[in-house]
């Protein structure tokens, strides 16, 4: 569809329309092979490669009418594309085809008493709408992850990168057709009216389940307004835990890494948590190395006192997500401390502990209850494609089917077969 004026749409009309073709595209991926729907990611991936020149231009027009309204500069980082973020896009959508089939995967077997055979068997969810803000990476891992678990994508790009997903999703479309899929698999919104963000979340029965990928306005507004099922997290608020037992050299590139690797990513550090036991010494690493690299830290009253260069923390410092060159600091009396801060301020997101103590380590995975808990790794893991996926949708937080990186086994369902041999019930 060709993109639509903002003015005077009928935003129910539209999803409706786009769910309808949805629907009928689904029916046919979930009956086809699974050497077809790799077959179609092989293909985007070698059209994404190839016409990798087109993506960054009009990319750069989608960067240029950004930063003109002043934007973050973490904002335009995101949105940015260049040839090694879009190698990355194709060899993630390769990765893909080198999983198992999501579909049809006998996930359990069992036998009753009375002879009859009952197997719990993977299925697609079916209609999947996903609405993002900036990252243009989204458009294809969406697309690739819902294709290659035999579901249709409704796709609603954020304004600020509808040229650079609009070109992305046409990609895709393409590749869908070359294999002899249905292109309406994928389809992009044709339009940047946010009025049609409320006729996705209000699409009963006709969208399956939507998934938000954005800021804290963005997913709100979906876990607010939605009444489909919603995979989503509001924040990453992901701490990193020194323990009394940590290995020094492992705390101070581990620390760095977390924070300054990439910091607009919702796997970022935005907490270190430190034990006093080894604060007087370690801390003072470990903060000289972050402020070098151009991080501002905002501490409590012990660790300021210890690295003068840092500021005081607020409040709210401990319960924000920075997406930015700043990490707030705070030194802990034991490992019990940390856990009750993680617990009072955390999004429910990732937290790693670095210690040499295994029991320390076991505590600390028995009692942290976030969708990933990581021992002496940098929180930066906590993304689909480190964790083997291919890539993922989101990192989602909340506790019913999915929770963790959103991939494509994440992106089915399952039903009960059961096979008899003339069995009556009593």
């Amino acid at each position: 569809m060709a993109e639509l004026a903002n003015k005077h749409i009928n935003a129910e009309a539209l999803i409706a329309e786009m769910v309808q073709k949805s629907r009928a595209a689904q029916l046919s991926i979930r009956k086809s092979s699974f050497a077809i729907r790799c077959a179609a990611l092989q293909a985007a991936a070698t059209a994404i490669r190839a016409q990798s020149a087109t993506i960054i231009d009009v990319n750069s027009e989608d960067v240029a009418r950004a930063t003109a309204t002043g934007i973050s500069g973490a904002f335009i980082n995101r949105l940015t594309l260049d040839h090694q973020r879009i190698e990355l896009m194709a060899f993630s959508l390769e990765a893909m085809t080198n999983l198992p089939d999501p579909i049809g995967a006998e996930l359990t077997r069992w036998q009753q008493p009375n002879g009859l055979d009952i197997a719990r068997i993977s299925t697609p969810l079916g209609v999947i709408g996903i609405i993002y803000e900036s990252r243009p990476n989204v458009t294809v891992d969406a697309a690739g992850l819902c294709t290659i678990a035999g579901n249709a994508a409704i796709l609603r790009g954020g304004s600020d990168g509808q040229l650079t997903a609009s070109l992305l999703a046409k990609i895709m479309r393409e590749a869908l057709e070359a294999v002899d899929l249905p292109s309406d698999v994928v389809q992009m919104v044709p339009t940047t009216d946010r009025k049609v963000v409320g006729a996705m979340l209000g699409a009963v029965g006709g969208i399956d389940v939507i998934i938000p990928r954005g800021g804290r306005s963005l997913v709100e507004r979906v876990q607010k307004e939605a009444r489909v099922p919603v995979f989503a997290h509001l924040e990453g608020i992901c701490h990193l835990y020194i323990h009394k037992d940590a290995d020094h050299k492992k705390a101070c590139s581990i620390s760095l890494n977390s924070k300054m690797r990439q910091t607009g990513i919702c796997g970022a550090a935005e907490t270190l948590l430190v034990d006093k036991a080894v604060a007087n010494d370690l801390l003072v690493k470990i903060a000289r190395d972050l402020i070098e690299a151009g991080c501002a830290l905002r501490g409590d009253v012990a660790a300021c006192a210890l690295v003068p260069d840092m500021t005081a923390a607020t409040e709210a410092d401990w319960s924000t997500e920075y997406l930015d060159s700043i990490l707030s600091v705070r030194v802990v009396d034991d490992i019990e401390m940390a856990i009750a801060h993680i617990g009072t301020y955390g999004s429910s997101h990732t937290e790693s502990i670095i210690t040499e103590s295994r029991s320390a380590a076991n505590q600390f995975f028995a009692e942290i209850d976030s969708a990933i808990v990581m021992h002496n790794a940098s929180t930066q893991f906590a993304d689909g494609g480190e964790f083997g996926m291919g890539a993922e949708i989101g990192i989602a937080t909340g506790r019913l089917h999915a929770r963790g990186p959103v991939g494509a086994a994440q992106l089915t369902s399952f039903k009960y077969v059961v096979r008899g041999n003339g069995q009556n019930r009593k």
